[in-house]
């Protein structure tokens, strides 16, 4: 038992989930839809020993070519196809959110809904009222949509024939995609996000940025970088935009935060710390405040990668800030001074193990504290309002023969680290929302697997695609509503 004097959480704190189209929407040709670079994901099953690939996100320009053609190897599948099929259960997902007393609801826009191809002219109006149905069954329950408009996924055509964001032309097609949504839901919407956790393309330039990664064999960060410096001109122009089209809107940017500790208390350890912390903190340092900061200029320099620029970008950039910093948060990592440390940067695993935290079913280390830490940095850092808007516990669900779901350990991961979100907004930090990531069971990022289960509500589904999708509520379904019901007071078990 803890006794703490915290008490609720601010008014106006605001508690839901958080989910991306690709994931769970199904209906990849359904509704106009074109096929996006999620869409050739494919499900990696554990290996024969048990053990679980993770982080296995990249396909190759071949493998895609050879899905286009029906010549993929038999046995190869695409669960981000059919997804959980919130395309056709939204009503009822979002009545569950509902229940549990949701004030807002992360999600994203797939960009092959709207631009099958992303060359098009004119939108798909058939997925343009998709999300309009959507928006309004959240808003008739009192849930505030926050809009991801990039999360992993664009139209594959865009990397076939431009190679992604590593083309400016990217930029252009991107800026349509964003016009088009900010006009049709500018009453609807009013938090977005431009990208999701754009330092991915150092661990994924597929799943980042839309880059085949044979076609950048041998200059990887080279690309990385070059794709990245398109998508902060991007996301500047989109904001700009969206200040012009919906003066009321509020729009961010979104990292994975990798709050890095020093492995030991040696200066060079530290240094060490202090440098990846630099290459993770470089995103939000560029959408914020506008510029590329000094630190970053040395390291593209001693790597020798030159970002082809053009003279209007300085100025874009300052005109583009974000309004709000929004973070996921999973882990945390240790960095020491040692000859391999550059190819440990950037990986969402490290590894190097913390030996004072326990790791999850996926050797991810727990550590609550460390989001307090995060928090507290990004807020002193730069005085912008932050959102949390993934954090989760992935884990091997079992389902009794009563149809209960018991998952105290995701109760206790979320009531340890909602604690420290409180003592951050304690601490004074601007802390507006909290969403869990995977409310509901859905499709793996990495894997393409359902194994991997984050919700607070079951669906009957494996890995294979079998099962009726049947939604049923876990014992944190009832724990997180009176969370939300009790705005935090629930948490704090009083001796």
């Amino acid at each position: 038992m803890t006794t703490t004097h915290l008490g609720a959480f601010p008014a106006g704190f605001l508690f839901g989930g958080a989910t991306a189209a690709n994931q769970i929407e199904g209906a990849a040709e359904e509704g106009g839809k074109g096929l996006s670079t999620s869409d050739f994901a494919r499900f990696v099953p554990p290996a024969a020993d048990g053990s679980i690939a993770d982080f296995t996100f990249d396909a190759t320009s071949e493998q895609v070519e050879e899905a286009l053609a029906g010549r993929a190897p038999e046995g190869t599948m695409y669960p981000k196809r059919h997804g959980i099929d919130f395309y056709h259960r939204y009503r009822e997902d979002i009545a569950l959110f509902a229940e549990m007393g949701f004030g807002l609801f992360r999600m994203s826009i797939s960009w092959a809904r709207i631009f099958p191809t992303g060359f098009e002219t004119e939108p798909n109006e058939e997925g343009l009222a998709f999300y309009d149905a959507v928006f309004d069954e959240l808003l008739a329950h009192g849930i505030q949509p926050l809009v991801t408009l990039s999360h992993y996924e664009m139209p594959i055509e865009i990397s076939r024939r431009l190679d992604g964001w590593l083309s400016r032309e990217t930029i252009a097609l991107f800026e349509r995609f964003a016009r088009t949504v900010f006009e049709r839901y500018a009453s609807k919407v009013k938090l977005w996000i431009t990208f999701n956790e754009m330092n991915m393309n150092l661990t994924s330039i597929y799943t980042g940025a839309g880059v085949f990664p044979d076609r950048v064999q041998g200059r990887e960060l080279q690309a990385a970088y070059q794709a990245t410096h398109h998508q902060f001109v991007a996301a500047a122009r989109v904001v700009a935009l969206g200040h012009e089209l919906m003066p009321d809107a509020q729009i961010g940017c979104m990292i994975c935060r990798l709050e890095t500790y020093a492995a030991t208390s040696k200066p060079a350890d530290v240094l060490r710390a202090t440098h990846e912390d630099n290459l993770n903190l470089f995103y939000p340092d560029v959408q914020v405040r506008g510029e590329y900061p000094t630190y970053m200029t040395r390291y593209l320099r001693e790597k020798g990668i030159e970002i082809a620029m053009a003279p209007e970008d300085a100025e874009i950039l300052r005109a583009g800030t974000a309004d709000f910093i929004s973070i996921s948060y999973y882990m945390t990592y240790l960095a020491e001074d040692r000859p391999d440390a550059d190819a440990l940067s950037g990986s969402l695993v490290s590894k190097l193990k913390n030996p004072y935290l326990e790791l999850s079913a996926w050797g991810w280390p727990v550590d609550p504290v460390g989001l307090r830490i995060a928090l507290l940095k990004l807020w002193g850092r730069y005085g912008k309002p932050l959102y949390v808007v993934e954090n989760g516990l992935g884990a091997r669900d079992r389902v009794e023969e009563n149809g209960r779901i018991h998952d105290d350990y995701r109760i206790d991961y979320l009531r340890a680290h909602l604690l420290q979100v409180r003592e951050a907004i304690e601490d004074g930090v601007d802390v507006r929302g909290y969403t869990w990531w995977g409310p509901i069971d859905l499709v793996s990022c990495s894997t393409s697997q359902m194994t991997k289960r984050y919700g607070f509500i079951h669906v009957d589904q494996d890995d294979y695609g079998n099962g009726t999708l049947a939604r049923t509520k876990k014992d944190s379904f009832d724990w997180y509503a009176h969370v939300i019901a009790s705005r935090g007071t629930s948490l704090i078990d009083v001796d």
